[in-house]
């Protein structure tokens, strides 16, 4: 994780690509709340793959024995193990530090500790690396 962008509840996530990107990406993987990050001004000029994932209104409405439909479906499913990937830092927060649920005390605390548990997940996710460069392993 290297960036963290903490925002109110009426924020829209698409909004907020800019601030998380670094600009030396290649592809950008997100769920189907980003569609449409490709059209934003903000963006124009990046040299990035979007791969956002498709609604499931978008393939819904075919067969489910046509060719096409089990094609978008690998498509997708690709997109989604690569996702799956980038979420377990949320799945470490919320499972080995107990944040599952949001308590509002004020944007600028909330961010804080956001920040905070996203260092501590870092930490978290490179233990063992961590643990044998000192020469001693014990979990």
């Amino acid at each position: 994780m290297h960036s963290v962008v903490v925002t109110a509840a009426n924020v829209a996530d698409v909004t907020q690509v800019d601030k998380l990107l670094h600009g030396d990406e290649n592809v950008v993987c997100a769920d189907a709340g980003y569609t449409g990050v490709e059209k934003r001004p903000e963006h124009e000029g990046r040299q990035v793959i979007w791969q956002v994932a498709a609604r499931r209104s978008t393939y819904k409405k075919l067969d489910k024995r046509s060719a096409l439909y089990k094609a978008k479906r690998k498509i997708e499913k690709a997109k989604a193990q690569v996702r799956a990937k980038v979420e377990h830092p949320f799945r470490v927060i919320k499972r080995q530090f107990g944040y599952a649920k949001v308590r509002f005390r004020g944007l600028a605390k909330n961010t804080a500790q956001m920040v905070t548990l996203f260092a501590l997940s870092n930490l978290w996710m490179a233990r063992r690396h961590l643990l044998t460069s000192a020469g001693e392993v014990r979990l």
